[in-house]
This record gives C-alpha cells, structure tokens and sequence, in this order.
C-alpha cells in the first residue's frame, strides 16, 4: 500500500471502500466485513487503516496460569504491537463474547498503543473511559463498560473472528463507525482508481438532487447518467 492509497483510505468511510471493492472486483457480493452495530469511541474521528495485529483476550474469570506467566505473555505482546507492520490496527477478539464484561480498552491501553504507532483498535470486547482517551486513536468496540475485570491476554499473532469478520495478521483493514472490513490483496492495486470513480459517479445522483427544483424528470436523467457510468 502507498501512501497515496493510504490517504485517499484514511479519508474516506468503510462503506465507501466495501463499495469500491465490488467496484475493483466487478460484482456485487464483498462479503469480509462486520456484520453487527459496533460502537466507535470517537465518531467523527477519521478512518482507521493499517495492516492487523491480532490478539485474543478473557476477562470473565482470573487466569489459571502462574501470574509471571500471564505477566510475561502480556509483555511480549505489547512488544509485539510495539515493533509490528505499520501502519498498523490492532484488532482483538474477546473470547468472552457475547457476554464480554472487562474492558482492555480504556485510557492507558489506548495511549500506549497510540504511542507505539498503532492507528486504532476493532474489538468485538469492551471500551471505557469514554471522554479520556486519546484523540487520533479510535476504538471500534462491540460494548461500553465500566469495568476491566480479570482481563489478560491469552495469544496474539494469530487469526481472530470479530463479528463475522475473520481476520489474519497482515490483512489490510479500514474500519470507522460503521463497522470493519479486510481489503482483499487483489484489489489493493485498482482501489484508488475504484474509490475515486465511485466518488466522481455518485455525484452524478447526489449533486442534481441537492438542487432547488429537483423532480423526477432531473432524477430520471440523473440516474440514467448514473447508471451509464457504474457500466
């Protein structure tokens, strides 16, 4: 990924980008996307992207392992977040889900990663100290809640299913509000070009319609111009 592409990923939404896969791939049915209403600690922050770091996590009950060996794994994985890809988004399955009670993901977590680098969180786990956490790093969280109970890290640098979504280390990710995807590596090459033609096409529909006076007979010409250039 270039950062021209990079760019033009970070300013737009996640439904423009499933969008202009279908476009890239010339069919409709992208289906490696999210698949339930998530919350995001910070809506109007722009677009996550960035190649995933993953790692699974437990917070219901307290682990059974020694605590050096809980403590030395949770080490090494922020090592791991600390030196992976970048642009990175760290991406986290919570094992506990659907009844998710401890948040990994609240002020400290969330400043730490932001300083090593990393973009942004997709978790189908739990976010708190919603007003305190750091501006340029959103959370893409399945809950809100107060607590961080027993949580602990169980494994990083393997594949996780966050709703729906299955993801490997190295997927390329784009996530906002609205949910997380994974961009196919064949279309990475034509998506720029996928996602601007998109942008260009659309206006055909929306800039007429936004228009005093607008009736059927505009949006009938408008959608015929429409269609004529998604062909």
């Amino acid at each position: 990924m270039n950062d021209a592409l990079l760019n033009v990923l970070r300013s737009v939404d996640t439904p423009t980008v499933c969008n202009a896969i279908e476009a890239a791939q010339g069919k409709r049915g992208f289906n490696n996307f999210t698949k339930a209403t998530m919350v995001a600690s910070a809506p109007e922050e722009k677009s996550v992207v960035g190649y995933a770091l993953t790692a699974k996590i437990a917070a219901t009950s307290a682990p059974k392992e020694p605590a050096e060996s809980v403590k030395e794994r949770r080490m090494a994985y922020y090592k791991y977040m600390a030196e992976g890809q970048r642009p990175s988004v760290a991406v986290i399955e919570d094992c506990d889900f659907p009844n998710c009670v401890g948040a990994f993901w609240g002020e400290i977590n969330t400043t730490v990663h932001k300083g090593f680098g990393v973009s942004g969180v997709v978790t189908n786990g739990v976010v708190r100290d919603l007003g305190d956490l750091p501006t340029g790093f959103p959370v893409i969280a399945g809950s809100i809640g107060p607590s961080h109970a027993f949580v602990h890290v169980r494994e990083f640098g393997k594949p996780v299913y966050v709703f729906g979504l299955a993801v490997e280390e190295g997927d390329l990710v784009h996530a906002d509000r609205h949910g997380a995807l994974v961009i196919p590596s064949l279309v990475i090459p034509s998506l720029q070009h996928a996602i601007e033609k998109l942008i260009a096409t659309e206006r055909l529909v929306l800039d007429p319609a936004s228009k005093p006076n607008f009736d059927f007979e505009a949006f009938a010409k408008a959608w015929a111009a429409f269609e004529a250039a998604r062909t």
